[in-house]
């Protein structure tokens, strides 16, 4: 809850000891138990405030009011259709968001689950595209204490019972549980993809217990790092005199979240596999038609341990058993179970008692693992339980199918569950050692901030929580056209046949036509299947690319053949058209959904691949900085990744994306001007003439493509990007430089001499791609200083982050919604620049702010679900997104890779030998990529002719 302090007060420091005692810190420092040195810590008592949502100034609102109307009507169409639109600022949650989330379970891309640092299971993500905030209850761990011969007792569940819907006299559901626990000394550790949750004498004073939480997130490894999956390690420490009988029980309803509980004809069946590993299988029937779902639940019997189950209880008085039932028997044979009368808390018949009856609608079908242990005095016990989920086929709203990556391993049956519940038990320790080694430089490097080292993993909670989606056997997908399949055969002769034709232009000569789209050959490269990601869960759009641009250095530094497949995916696009037409929202005005050339603004919504641009508030055909972002993005990724193959396939697009953008430079100045619109990613923030956030991509990108022309062999093309870079960068500096910074635009308006945080985008991919700086070092720091001076320390003492748009004055720039702003990931942007210029003291001091005001305690509380932005009283827009990954920006400008600082620094500035049998109207491309296709893997019959 913010405080007071949030602005006055500076803490560097969060070491474990002020959370939990140094003499259970040291009982428990085995085994991974102890929470690590740095993490993100709470308290299991702190308030969850309700986060407050932005509003529109009445200004703004009148501004708006148009494209809100035109919205509402297109919001209820796509209902009609049952279909939810991509952007919908009306529709509210049930749950209202609050300051409660934690560390998200399993691993990318299989539909997720969030857990809340108080230990509630919440915003279910398991059907694409949807995200159900509110926690399911029944889905708890507790535990049951005997001692002293049993005439001494404890049973509460594990979470503080301070949540709705709790305490109701006479039920016969979850509040007949014992919710006795106070958490005032329980503490919650976050360093995902692990958490611990440690109950220092909570609820016996003298047994100390540890929950450790693992997700198989492991950067390099793209087989467990797909996997469904999550286990939960308790470490038991008995500080008593006399031996202690545990039980720990983990209860689980058959639903994904909201009220699927209750739409019947779902089944529960206990099993028994492999190596002690025992539980229930939940079989999930989705309504809509959307694939089932198979959860397990599951602990690991050992020497020590008992593992018994009860399949099925309910929540209501009319079940056969339930919940108060069953909470009444682990409670009366605690008893039992001490005088050793019983093996376990529930009859071990129960394993032997089969699937049970389909659930009735209404019905809600809930399951109990229990796995009781020994614990002696002043002796540890461990004990494993894990859920995993089995959901093989991502069903999109408009009939597309696929099969998620994980069954390219565990195959395509829901049962898959088991095993995955199996394997995860018997591999967290190889898990959690892979994660230990990667983390450990970084968390042990002195010259970093600690709040930065935990944010820095913890905002990767969004590769998980984003609504991500990992499917296999990409080939498959790649050759779909409208309804219709295309052999590789046919789409390669497609190609062969539009490269004869000598009459194309730019565009078409690195494309083929079929059925009336553009597509370009597809080449071979390392099989990671294809991987989609949200905007944020209030953006329903897949991939959403200006977003990308700044979020992609996390999946690029740990998941490179990702990174490399959504760009394959993105030039593709580039060379496609999808001539349907679209109402464009802003304006009311219609286009077509996609313009061959253009790289669209996302991947779609409800039929990713193959119907992109969902975005349709303005025509993105027109945007100024999608294009240069791609080329940025791509010379980026070919610099650090050295991949000769990847930089010959997406070549034609990066040439295509080049020549389109040529439209917009009217005046033949060498630079790209803007139209009186918001016509880049700041999409409400108005831009006139030459603009020093699209103009700085367009110079920057410039120098990228010529850059990877001249190591490709294209030289015709380096020279015409570096004439157009050299006579753009002269006009740039003239019109924009004003002696400190850079004017927010050329033209006459109110806030063209703005300063935008953003305003050097182009340099800090330049410098992120080793290339050479785009303007001297004067101006470049000159630049950083001013925003660090204004954007940043004007707001709060900059403990808020840099704000969007700062008049010379010193007051924030109020033109639109988006220039009054914060947004966190750009906040991460202008820090990484910052790095990359030298001044890590402004950049630490910059990029903290959206620490204090967003994660800290002191802060709004918008930890593992940060939001888009925030204005400067803390109101956030747009929870969970994209953007702020752009941290590991700022990990990239403080260890470039090998690759990168070992490559040759080539200078556009250098002159450039032509051979006279090439001018600027040939073609791009095929001269110079023979030359390196030897070293690259064979090409085939692509675009380039390989000649090896």
């Amino acid at each position: 809850m913010v405080s007071g302090n949030l602005f006055h007060c500076k803490k560097h420091s969060w070491p474990p000891e002020e959370y939990v005692g140094r003499t259970t810190l040291q009982l428990l420092d085995f085994d991974s138990a102890a929470p690590p040195k740095q993490a993100w810590r709470r308290r299991l008592n702190s308030h969850a405030n309700i986060l407050k949502e932005f509003s529109v100034t009445f200004m703004e609102a009148i501004k708006m009011v148009r494209l809100g109307l035109r919205l509402w009507s297109y919001i209820r169409e796509e209902a009609a259709q049952g279909r939810k639109a991509p952007i919908d600022p009306f529709t509210r949650e049930r749950c209202k968001p609050s300051a409660s989330q934690g560390v998200p379970l399993g691993g990318m891309g299989s539909g997720s689950i969030s857990r809340g640092f108080r230990g509630e299971f919440r915003q279910w993500q398991i059907t694409p595209g949807t995200c159900d905030a509110s926690p399911i209850m029944a889905n708890q761990f507790s535990i049951f204490i005997s001692r002293d011969g049993g005439r001494k007792s404890f049973a509460s569940v594990l979470a503080p019972g301070q949540h709705e819907g709790l305490g109701k006299s006479g039920d016969q559901g979850i509040s007949s549980w014992g919710w006795n626990l106070n958490g005032q000394h329980s503490t919650y550790h976050a360093l995902f993809p692990r958490a611990w949750t440690i109950y220092d004498g909570e609820p016996d004073p003298d047994l100390k217990i540890s929950c450790r939480q693992i997700s198989p997130f492991i950067p390099h490894n793209y087989q467990d790092s797909s996997l469904p999956a999550s286990v939960f390690v308790y470490t038991l420490v008995n500080t008593g005199r006399e031996r202690a009988k545990v039980s720990l029980l983990f209860t689980w309803a058959n639903s994904i979240g909201g009220v699927s509980h209750l739409s019947g004809d779902h089944v529960n069946e206990p099993f028994i596999g492999e190596d002690g590993v025992s539980g229930v299988l939940l079989h999930h029937k989705t309504a809509k038609d959307n694939p089932p779902v198979t959860f397990a639940v599951a602990a690991c019997e050992t020497q020590n341990v008992s593992v018994t189950v009860l399949p099925c209880f309910g929540l209501t008085e009319g079940s056969c058993i339930t919940a108060k039932d069953m909470w009444g028997t682990m409670v009366q044979t605690m008893f039992l179970v001490y005088l050793c009368l019983k093996d376990g808390q529930f009859d071990r018949e129960n394993f032997n008692s089969g699937p049970s009856m389909p659930s009735l609608p209404g019905e809600t079908l809930c399951a109990a693992v229990s796995a009781s242990t020994w614990v002696e005095p002043h002796g540890k016990c461990t004990v494993a339980f894990s859920l995993a989920w089995s959901s093989p086929k991502v069903k999109f709203s408009k009939g597309s199918t696929y099969h998620r990556r994980y069954t390219r391993y565990y195959g395509t049956s829901e049962r898959a569950a088991l095993n995955l519940v199996h394997d995860a038990l018997k591999n967290y320790k190889w898990w959690e050692e892979e994660i230990e080694k990667w983390q450990y430089p970084i968390l042990m490097d002195e010259r970093l901030p600690e709040w930065y080292k935990f944010t820095l993993f913890n905002e990767l909670y969004f590769l998980v929580a984003g609504g991500t989606i990992w499917i296999d056997a990409p080939n498959e997908s790649r050759n779909f056209i409208g309804n219709q399949h295309l052999s590789t055969t046919e789409v390669n002769t497609a190609f062969c046949n539009a490269l004869n034709d000598d009459d194309e232009t730019d565009l078409t000569r690195h494309s083929s036509t079929v059925n009336g789209l553009i597509f370009p050959q597809e080449n071979d490269s390392d099989d990671v299947g294809r991987f989609l990601y949200l905007e944020g869960v209030e953006y329903i759009m897949w991939c959403t690319y200006d977003v990308h641009f700044y979020a992609s250095f996390a999946l690029l530094a740990l998941f490179p053949k990702i990174e490399l497949n959504i760009q394959r995916d993105f030039a593709r696009a580039v060379l496609s058209e999808d001539l349907r037409k679209v109402k464009f929202l802003a304006e009311g005005n219609w286009g077509v959904r996609k313009v061959r050339g253009a790289v669209p603004h996302d991947l779609g919504t409800h039929d990713p691949w193959q119907e992109m641009n969902a975005y349709n508030i303005h025509d993105t055909s027109k945007w100024k900085d999608l294009n240069p972002k791609f080329v940025l993005q791509v010379y980026r990724d070919f610099a650090a990744t050295n991949d000769m193959s990847f930089g010959a396939e997406v070549w034609p697009a990066v040439c295509a994306a080049i020549d389109y953008m040529e439209q917009f430079d009217r005046d033949k100045d060498g630079l790209i001007e803007n139209d009186g619109f918001p016509d880049q990613t700041y999409d409400t923030w108005t831009v006139h003439g030459i603009s020093a956030y699209c103009g700085c991509l367009w110079l920057a990108a410039l120098q990228a493509a010529a850059a990877m022309a001249l190591q490709l062999g294209d030289k015709p093309f380096a020279q015409k990007c570096k004439s157009k870079y050299v006579k753009g960068k002269t006009e740039f500096e003239a019109k924009l430089w004003n002696g400190s910074y850079f004017n927010y635009d050329s033209g006459a308006s109110s806030n063209s001499k703005s300063i935008q945080a953003d305003q050097l985008a182009g340099q800090w991919y330049t410098a992120a791609a080793g290339l050479p700086s785009l303007f001297d070092d004067f101006k470049v720091r000159s630049a950083l200083q001013k925003i660090y001076e204004f954007n940043v320390m004007k707001i709060r003492g900059g403990r808020m982050g840099a704000v969007n748009g700062m008049y010379p004055s010193g007051k924030v720039d109020i033109t639109c919604m988006q220039s009054r702003e914060i947004w966190t990931g750009v906040t991460y942007g202008v820090a990484a620049t910052m790095i990359h210029a030298g001044m890590e003291e402004q950049a630490f001091a910059t990029a903290e702010g959206i620490f204090t005001a967003g994660w800290s305690e002191e802060g709004f509380g918008y930890w593992f679900q940060t939001p888009e932005g925030w204005t400067i009283d803390g109101h956030f827009r747009s929870l969970i997104y994209m953007r702020p990954l752009a941290i590991w920006g700022m990990q990239w400008a403080l260890s470039l890779p090998k690759t990168i600082l070992d490559a040759p620094k080539i200078s556009i500035m250098d002159r450039i030998h032509l051979s006279n049998s090439h001018s600027f109207g040939s073609s791009h491309h095929e001269a110079g990529v023979r030359k390196i296709a030897t070293k690259a893997k064979c090409l085939g019959n692509s675009v380039f002719h390989c000649a090896c």
